[in-house]
């Protein structure tokens, strides 16, 4: 199984995110936290109950 949210962490940690927002309707995941990224995959998306998760961890990396 890949480590999505692992692996994602690991690359906001490295300095890779381009930036974030939220959505309310992205393709057929619906309302989510969508993450820009510098190199590929360029986006990435989380869906709302790891929203809490996430907010934490990128408020110690501010873009």
């Amino acid at each position: 199984m890949y480590p999505y949210h692992n692996r994602i962490k690991q690359r906001i940690r490295n300095g890779e995110l381009a930036g974030y927002e939220f959505v309310d309707n992205y393709k057929n995941i619906g309302e989510c936290l969508l993450l820009y990224f510098h190199t590929p995959p360029f986006i990435r998306p989380v869906r709302p109950h790891k929203y809490a998760e996430y907010l934490s961890f990128l408020s110690e990396f501010k873009e």
